[in-house]
């Protein structure tokens, strides 16, 4: 506190006066003169910056206690020459006599206001004032409303945002609050939802709007009102003009209700979408297998009764060519086509359904005998026999059905289902484009056939397969100008036709492998012949899926060091199904390096005059069906001279397959057929065999 000189005793007395009231006063004072020296001060002051007693004199000047301030840790956002012309500064522009307030921190964290006002005697009389915990309490207060405020916003957008209708009802019945998902829901008017509707009005409004479910009004609030009354929550679906609304009630402890509304006419119809796609064919939009299934083992009751009922198990011919030639787009069109053509021969009762690829399933229920299925499977085979017409492509596919019929091949899904497919095999098997019955046995050819197909999955790796050696005479040459290598499987003790494990090999994929292997050796051992022999390989249709197979048989030329012009490649018919621009560029590129392409089995294709403009081929195999009758059958002698005719006015040469008799070989002679290959020549035989002939026939050549 500054010292006062006081002459006399009054002056003394007063200056103790105002000594005890700067000390009383509950804030800090001090005084500046217009010098910026310390002219008075009181303890509050010296407390709130820190001061000792002895730390502060009068007449100190203002920068002195400004650094000694900064050292005791007051004004810690500035150093002491910036807080000193801040302050100064301050003090300067403030001699109008106004009031000026300002705050700054001190020592421990404390804010400290200031005030101070101007005097000509003095020089400027400051105070200073604790604010720390009313600005505490203030920014509490001010928070707490923030917080407030953030809430209510949130709340807002909670409810107005969700997509789902809420509402809030007190326990009297009237309306607290209700968001606009929930107006939007029922289209209620704007006096519906102001806060305090009774629940009464709300409910008759969506009454009178068709929320009905069959009741008169006053049963339909009445129930409305049981609902809320149970005091527990609830789940309830309702049918407004053709939505459906699900409604859930959650009570609360002080009587009311929160209720949540939410249009699910979307996901319900979503749900029996997906419920569809899941037991429908996307292709055909048919019933699928887990669709077929169910419905079938509905039929399982009647037919433990002696109720009749038939499976029939359809497949359509030749459809894998047709994908393979034409690709998937097209196979795609074929399959809708076959599913409406089947549609057509069902009746209402009937079940039709795509099992997968070109399978279809047809359950007929009920059926009074065996014959009704027949009579259905015929007109299946007859719709299907009729060409298609898809993007400018002219199909001709077919159908092989098999029936099982309940309850005498069985009266379960599973037996019923096993027999019918079974019955498709051997409808298939018999030549395709035809029908057959379950008959008992056949589960064991089926075994047979799983039997062959798990043997040939390991017949390479143990050598199982091999070639024979079937030579086709030059008739003009009068030597062995050709030799067909046959494939041979030696499985479990005996020899196994290639007919009967070529399709399983086609149907499997495995052909792809062992057809290669075929042209290895096949190579390998003409590579030994005389220069004038060419070797004929058969190549399967799947081997042309392959986009090596060129590759492949470059390979197996080099590696058997084989001219090409000694190879002849024997295809079939399908392969050209139409005419698919890869296949027809393979055939070209093979042709390019000097391999022979030949048509086998020609005559009992497609339409097989059409295939020979779609590729110049060297050779045209007649199929043996038509030696079999050329002695008896004048018709079998006019094909095989227009087929030889053909050919030799189209560059070709021709070969006649089967020939068996003297009188066979006279006829196609006659007719200057090329070659000729037969048991009257020669059965197939083993290479050493072959080679044996080769080299007698070529001493005989050389001695004459």
């Amino acid at each position: 506190m500054g010292e006062m000189d006081a002459g006399t005793t009054g002056e003394v007395a007063d200056a103790l006066l105002l000594d005890a009231a700067l000390e009383n006063i509950p804030y800090g004072f001090c005084v500046w003169s217009p010098q910026f020296r310390l002219v008075m001060w009181n303890k509050h002051y010296r407390d709130f910056y820190g001061f000792s007693a002895d730390a502060i004199h009068k007449g100190m000047t203002l920068e002195d206690v400004v650094h000694l301030s900064h050292k005791l840790g007051n004004h810690p956002e500035h150093t002491p020459e910036q807080f000193y012309e801040h302050y100064s500064s301050e003090l300067l522009n403030n001699r109008s006599g106004a009031r000026s307030k300002n705050q700054e921190v001190v020592y421990g964290g404390r804010i400290v206001e200031t005030a101070h006002v101007y005097s000509d005697q003095l020089g400027w009389v400051v105070t200073h004032e604790d604010v720390t915990d009313e600005i505490q309490r203030s920014e509490t207060v001010q928070k707490r409303k923030l917080e407030l405020e953030r809430q209510n916003i949130r709340l807002d957008a909670a409810v107005n945002n969700i997509s789902i209708g809420l509402c809030m009802m007190d326990a009297k019945g009237r309306l607290v609050i209700c968001n606009e998902p929930y107006a939007r829901i029922y289209n209620l008017p704007s006096e519906y939802l102001r806060p305090g509707t009774q629940l009464e009005d709300i409910l008759g409004h969506l009454f009178d709007m068709g929320m009905s479910a069959g009741n008169t009004r006053e049963d339909y609030i009445t129930w409305r009102r049981e609902v809320i009354a149970k005091r527990e929550y609830g789940k309830t679906i309702h049918e407004l003009n053709n939505r459906i609304i699900m409604m859930q009630h959650h009570p609360m402890k002080d009587g009311g209700w929160v209720s949540t509304h939410e249009d699910i006419t979307e996901q319900r119809q979503n749900e029996a979408r997906i419920h569809h796609l899941a037991r429908h064919d996307a292709l055909t939009d048919l019933p699928n297998r887990i669709e077929f299934l169910e419905q079938m083992a509905g039929t399982e009751a009647g037919l433990h009764r002696g109720e009749m009922a038939a499976v029939l198990y359809i497949d359509l011919d030749h459809f894998k060519a047709v994908n393979d030639t034409l690709g998937h787009s097209i196979g795609d069109e074929v399959i809708k086509q076959a599913a409406v053509r089947l549609w057509g021969t069902t009746r209402e009762s009937d079940l039709l359904a795509r099992l997968g690829g070109d399978e279809f399933a047809l359950l007929l229920r009920p059926i009074d005998s065996p014959e009704a299925a027949a009579r259905v499977a015929d007109r299946i085979i007859k719709s299907m026999c009729a060409p298609m017409n898809i993007k400018g492509q002219q199909i001709e596919i077919g159908a092989s059905v098999g029936i099982a019929v309940g309850p005498g091949d069985g009266t379960t899904t599973d037996t019923l289902v096993k027999n019918a497919d079974l019955a498709l095999y051997r409808a298939k098997s018999e030549g395709r484009s035809t029908y057959h019955f379950f008959e008992t046995g056949m589960d064991a050819e089926l075994q047979q056939r799983r039997s062959i197909e798990a043997g040939l999955r390991l017949a390479l790796s143990r050598n199982e397969f091999r070639l024979m050696y079937q030579p086709l005479l030059g008739l003009a040459e009068n030597r062995v100008t050709c030799v067909e290598a046959l494939l041979r499987w030696d499985f479990e003790g005996r020899t196994i036709s290639p007919a009967e494990f070529v399709p399983v090999a086609e149907d499997t994929g495995l052909i792809s492998a062992i057809g290669q292997w075929v042209l290895n050796q096949a190579c390998m051992t003409a590579a030994s012949w005389p220069n004038g022999v060419r070797v004929a390989v058969n190549l399967s249709p799947v081997q042309f899926r392959q986009r090596d197979l060129v590759t492949q048989v470059r390979r197996a030329l080099a590696n058997a060091r084989l001219d090409p012009r000694r190879l002849e490649l024997e295809i079939t018919e399908s392969l050209l199904l139409g005419e698919s621009e890869s296949t027809l560029k393979a055939l070209h590129d093979l042709r390019a390096m000097g391999v022979r392409i030949s048509m086998d089995d020609f005559g009992t294709g497609y339409s097989s005059l059409s295939y020979l403009r779609s590729f110049p081929f060297d050779k045209i195999k007649i199929d043996r069906s038509f030696l079999r009758d050329l002695i008896s059958r004048p018709d079998s002698q006019a094909i095989i001279r227009a087929v030889i005719g053909l050919g030799q006015s189209l560059g070709m040469s021709t070969t006649a397959e089967g020939v068996e008799t003297e009188d066979q070989l006279a006829l196609v002679r006659a007719q200057g057929v090329s070659e000729v290959q037969g048991f009257l020549f020669s059965p197939p035989i083993s290479a050493a065999a072959l080679n044996d002939m080769l080299q007698c026939e070529e001493a005989l050549a050389e001695a004459s």
